[in-house]
């Protein structure tokens, strides 16, 4: 039986770039409809997605909010990756996340890209 493909998203892009902090998401619900493994990782602003509250200020122009996308994206399966020095040098603490988000180091991150069939920056 073949591996099935995983797929890993790197989110840099925070609240203010809506459009460019929207499309991992897009793509990764495809994904996961698709039967596509998917983990996003988030590093830089893009912690700030994964804020309890955040997701519902985020909406792009012609695509869905950010919080209906967040919530596809878990309830489909996805694995939502934090960076944890990231969060550190923001003042953010595991309390301040989202449901499901896991805080992790660099070698994580290293684990999930090099075991994907593909990655992807945003």
């Amino acid at each position: 039986m073949a591996e099935a493909e995983k797929l890993v998203f790197m989110v840099t892009r925070g609240p203010d770039e809506a459009e460019l902090a929207t499309i991992p998401f897009v793509m990764a619900a495809a994904a996961l409809a698709s039967d596509v493994d998917v983990v996003i990782g988030f590093q830089g602003d893009g912690v700030e997605l994964v804020k309890s509250g955040i997701a519902e200020t985020v909406e792009a122009p012609g695509f869905p909010p950010l919080k209906k996308l967040l919530d596809d994206v878990r309830g489909l399966g996805g694995s939502l990756l934090v960076c944890g020095p990231c969060l550190k040098s923001r003042g953010i603490t595991a309390d301040d996340l989202v449901a499901g988000a896991e805080i992790v180091a660099a070698g994580r991150f290293i684990a999930e890209i090099t075991t994907a069939t593909n990655s992807l920056v945003y």
